[in-house]
């Protein structure tokens, strides 16, 4: 959970800028955009598979 506490003569902009930055940082948007919707097993397998496959082509093709 994020906690954003106000500092001392903080206008509300930075403090909502601050708030954002924390949210983004700690991927609470990312993970309900995933939750949204349910997922089989052998979807998300499937996903994650080719993840694996593109970050193995992307490694192969650049040599790392």
């Amino acid at each position: 959970m994020v906690v954003v506490k106000k500092r001392e003569k903080e206008g509300f902009e930075v403090l909502l800028r601050r708030f954002n930055r924390e949210v983004q940082q700690d991927g609470v948007l990312s993970e309900v955009k995933k939750r949204r919707f349910f997922e089989k097993k052998p979807s998300r397998r499937k996903i994650r598979e080719a993840a694996r496959r593109k970050t193995a082509r992307l490694i192969q093709k650049y040599d790392y």
